[in-house]
C-alpha cells in the first residue's frame, strides 16, 4: 500500500484513508452476507459525510440521535435511517419523521407521547423501545450505558407490556470498544429479561460498541450471536458500530510550533487535546505517534501539549530518536473516529483541515474552515 505523503497536507488535518475504510466496511459486510443481518454507521462516531456514498456501497445506511444527524445520513447518504435520543424535541419531531426509517424510543412516556404523531405520519415508520439490561463490563463510567441510575433505556421494572402495540423492536446498548465474547454475556441477560417480549418482536437491535473491525476481534463469535438470536426469535438483527467503520483509517497530521524547558521538554503543537482530539482527556488515551515511543524509551523525550490556554490541553509524553524543532510534522495515529464530531474552537482555534486518500485521487483537501465558521457559531 502506497505511503501518504503528510508533508503534502495542510497543518493541521484529518487525512481519512479511503483504502483502509474500504478494509474495514469488507470486513462489516461479509458479516451482513453470511448472517442476513443490517449494519448500520453510527454518525456519533464518524459523520465524514464525503465518504458517505463510498460506506453506502457496503453498509445498510445510519443510525443518529438528532435531527441533524438524521438529515445528514438522509441528505449524504440517501439509505436506511434510525434515530434514537434519550428524549425527543417536540418542535422538531415533524421534520425529524421525515427524514427516518425506525425510530427508537427511550421510555413508554416519550412513546406515549409521540405514538399518534408516528402512526398518522402518512410513512411507514417502525418503532422502537430502547431497554436497559442494567449489566454490563464497561470501566469508564463516562461511556457505560448500564451504570447505576443511568437515563439510557428502560429497565425491566420499568417495562410496561401493555404498551407494545405497535411497537416492532427492542434496543440495547451496552457495550464500548469491546470484544464480542462481552456481547455473548450481555445477550444472556437481554435474552433472561426480556426474551418473551423478542418472539413478538419484528427486530433487535444490538445498539454499538462493537470493536469488529479490530485485529483480535472474534468475528465467528458474533456472526453465531447474530444467527442464534434470528434464527430462535425469527427477527432481524441490527447493528449500529461506528468506531467500527472508522477505526484505524486516519491520522491528525500537526506541526510543532516551539520547544520549551520547565523541568522537562515541552513542545507545543498548532493542534489541540480539548479543541481537536477531546477523548484524549474524556476517555483518557495516549494516541500514537508514527516514529514515536513511550516517554524515555527513544533518545529525547518530550511532554506535547496544544495551543490553547487551557492549563491542561497535554497529549501526553513520547520520545523520538532526534530532537524536535519548530516546524516538525508529527502524525497521529486513529483520529478518524469521534475526533471530527467532537472537536470545537475553544479560544477561537481553528479546526484541523478534512482532507481524504485514495490512489486513484491522491490526496483531496474536502475542507479547510475560516474565521467565518466560529463567528457564525457566536452571537
Amino acid at each position: 500500500m502506497k505511503p501518504i505523503d503528510f508533508t503534502k497536507v495542510p497543518s493541521p488535518a484529518y487525512v481519512v484513508d479511503e483504502r483502509l475504510l474500504t478494509k474495514n466496511l469488507e470486513l462489516l459486510k461479509s458479516i451482513q452476507d453470511r448472517t442476513g443481518c443490517r449494519i448500520l454507521l453510527a454518525l456519533k462516531g464518524f459523520s465524514m459525510h464525503s465518504t458517505f456514498p463510498l460506506v453506502g456501497e457496503y453498509l445498510a445506511g445510519i443510525t443518529s440521535s438528532s435531527l441533524f444527524e438524521a438529515r445528514l445520513g438522509y441528505e449524504k447518504m440517501g439509505k436506511e435511517v434510525h434515530v434514537y435520543a434519550p428524549a425527543y424535541v417536540e418542535h422538531e419531531m415533524d421534520e425529524l419523521l421525515g427524514y427516518v426509517d425506525h425510530i427508537v424510543f427511550n421510555s413508554f412516556s416519550q412513546w406515549a407521547q409521540y405514538k399518534d404523531k408516528v402512526q398518522n405520519f402518512g410513512t411507514s415508520i417502525e418503532c422502537g423501545i430502547r431497554v436497559n439490561p442494567e449489566y454490563s463490563e464497561i470501566e469508564t463510567a463516562l461511556y457505560d450505558p448500564c451504570y447505576t441510575n443511568s437515563r439510557l433505556g428502560t429497565t425491566l421494572a420499568n417495562f410496561d407490556k401493555s404498551q407494545l402495540d405497535g411497537i416492532d423492536g427492542l434496543h440495547f446498548h451496552a457495550m464500548c470498544e469491546q470484544n464480542s465474547d462481552t456481547l455473548e454475556r450481555i445477550i444472556k441477560v437481554v435474552e433472561e429479561k426480556f426474551g418473551d417480549v423478542l418472539h413478538q418482536m419484528k427486530w433487535l437491535n444490538f445498539g454499538g460498541g462493537h470493536h469488529i473491525t479490530r485485529d483480535d476481534y472474534d468475528v465467528e463469535k458474533l456472526v453465531g450471536i447474530i444467527n442464534y438470536i434470528q434464527d430462535k426469535y425469527d427477527l432481524q438483527v441490527y447493528l449500529e458500530p461506528g468506531e467500527a467503520v472508522a477505526l484505524n483509517t486516519g491520522y491528525l497530521v500537526a506541526t510543532v510550533l516551539d520547544i520549551q524547558k520547565n523541568g522537562m521538554d515541552l513542545a507545543i503543537l498548532d493542534t489541540s487535546a480539548t479543541c481537536h482530539m477531546p477523548d484524549v482527556l474524556e476517555m483518557p488515551y495516549r494516541p500514537v505517534i508514527i516514529d514515536a515511543g513511550q516517554p524515555n524509551e527513544l533518545t529525547h523525550t518530550y511532554r506535547l501539549g496544544g495551543l490553547t490556554c487551557l492549563a491542561g490541553d497535554v497529549i501526553g509524553d513520547y520520545s523520538f530518536e532526534e530532537p524536535l524543532k519548530p516546524g516538525d510534522r508529527l502524525v497521529f495515529t486513529d483520529m478518524a473516529h469521534y475526533s471530527m464530531v467532537k472537536n470545537h474552537m475553544f479560544n477561537g482555534v481553528n479546526l484541523p483541515s478534512i482532507v481524504s486518500y485514495n490512489d486513484e485521487e491522491g490526496i483531496k483537501i474536502i475542507r479547510e474552515f475560516k474565521f467565518e465558521d466560529y463567528s457564525g457559531r457566536l452571537s
